[in-house]
């Protein structure tokens, strides 16, 4: 039984392209609405998924990255520095005459790190610490990135409701990983293989439905037309685009094994949707949130794509 789930999770990390398309196109046709019970479970399943990824990782790996962390910050920089300045290039040059457009393409790229990114980069066999240890520094230093990006590229300031997304991200992250972690030390990494077979067949499981309830919700907030449709293809520009700015990065590193590439790809080119999708309608007009919206159609697919490139 073992080894056919280790089959199946190998089979898996090769096909998770049509898995997630397959997600996408069920979220067009279950009819889900957005409430608590459902956010309760998407949650739940994001700290299953982690808590299966850390398997894979020590306290050892952890600190020997937090203690020397020049590349989760130059990650940072990346994420909230290059990517945005990009982003805001394009709306200029494309929506010259819409100051909105601008400042949601802008926001879609400066948003934090997407907790995915921790999942894709476990089945891509990359830098699971790296990725632990980023989008928990990411979400640490939000309360100062943002407000800087936004008063440096809009001239206003904000101030953010950090409590929620702290909470959110221990559940999903923090005690999990650590959990993981404190597991993986007990059995002296006898779980480890638990992670490739019913570990990492149920993870992907979980990854599906998270997909699945993300697009049911956020499908219906599109209203197709040609300007949606535009929009659309600028989106999954700029997706790709993030993703590539993660690895041209990784060449300014000394260390460029094949799993800190993979990590760095997945931590930049992941944005935390929900979290920007709320703050573009908490602080201006509901269309600021359109292009943020659509980059949920696109993240996990391209993920998918670079995972099976390097999930060998």
């Amino acid at each position: 039984m073992d080894v056919f789930f280790t089959k199946s999770n190998q089979w898996l990390n090769k096909n998770m392209f049509p898995v997630v398309l397959t997600a996408i196109v069920l979220g067009f046709i279950v009819p889900l609405e957005n409430s608590p019970l459902l956010s309760a479970l998407a949650t739940g399943l994001f700290a299953y998924m982690t808590f299966v990824s850390a398997l894979r990782t020590t306290f050892q790996d952890f600190v020997r990255i937090l203690t020397k962390p020049l590349v989760p910050l130059w990650i940072l920089f990346l994420i909230h520095g290059v990517a945005p300045l990009t982003a805001w290039g394009v709306g200029l040059w494309i929506y010259p005459d819409n100051f909105y457009m601008r400042v949601g393409l802008m926001i879609g790229s400066a948003i934090p790190i997407a907790v995915t990114s921790i999942i894709w980069t476990t089945i891509a066999n990359g830098d699971i610490a790296l990725a632990l240890v980023t989008v928990t520094l990411d979400t640490l230093l939000i309360p100062i990135l943002i407000p800087a990006i936004f008063k440096v590229m809009l001239g206003t300031s904000i101030a953010l409701n950090y409590g929620d997304m702290v909470l959110r991200l221990l559940l999903m992250v923090t005690i999990p990983s650590i959990l993981g972690m404190v597991v993986n030390e007990f059995t002296k990494g006898r779980l480890e293989n638990f992670s490739r077979s019913v570990g990492g067949v149920t993870s992907k499981l979980a990854t599906f439905i998270v997909i699945v309830i993300n697009s049911a919700v956020v499908l219906p907030q599109i209203h197709w037309d040609f300007s949606a449709l535009q929009m659309m293809f600028i989106v999954l520009g700029l997706v790709s685009l993030n993703y590539l700015i993660g690895f041209i990065g990784s060449y300014c590193l000394k260390d460029r094994r094949k799993e800190v590439v993979t990590a760095m790809i997945f931590n930049v080119g992941m944005r935390n949707t929900s979290f920007g999708s709320v703050l573009a309608i908490s602080y201006f007009p509901a269309t600021v949130a359109f292009p943020i919206i659509l980059m949920l159609l696109f993240q996990h697919p391209i993920a998918a794509i670079i995972a099976k490139r390097f999930a060998v």
